[in-house]
């Protein structure tokens, strides 16, 4: 008896379905990207520490050498911070919150921040640059 296959088997690779994957793996890393914040203010001069802790803060607040406040890069008085914060924080609160301060700033001004963080309970963590 003589059986032959009829369909040979093709032993080709077809790179069509990879080339769709890597296009989409393009098309999340571009969307994901843009959700980032960068810090308001790229002029600050942090303060210089050993010591640096990973967090992945929920927003950030900015102090510049001039006494300028901004949460999330947009501009507040001070007085106005802790309404702010609030309206941000009420959406998810057991997050942290970045505080960057320029070196030149006064420490009482960063107290006041942090006593603001600690009445309503916020995780705050200092921003600094590595030695």
């Amino acid at each position: 008896m003589g059986l032959k296959r009829r369909s040979k088997v093709d032993s080709g690779f077809s790179m069509s379905s990879m080339t769709d994957i890597v296009f989409l793996l393009l098309i999340f890393f571009m969307i994901t990207s843009t959700l980032v914040t960068p810090v308001a203010n790229n002029d600050l001069t942090l303060p210089k520490s050993d010591h640096q802790v990973s967090a992945k803060p929920n927003t950030t607040i900015s102090v510049t050498k001039d006494l300028r406040y901004f949460i999330e890069g947009e501009e507040v008085s001070f007085w106005r911070m802790e309404r702010r914060l609030k309206e941000i924080m009420n959406a998810e609160p057991e997050t942290y919150i970045a505080l960057h301060v320029d070196e030149s700033v006064p420490f009482s001004v960063v107290g006041k921040i942090r006593d603001i963080a600690i009445k309503n309970k916020y995780k705050l963590i200092l921003a600094t640059q590595p030695k």
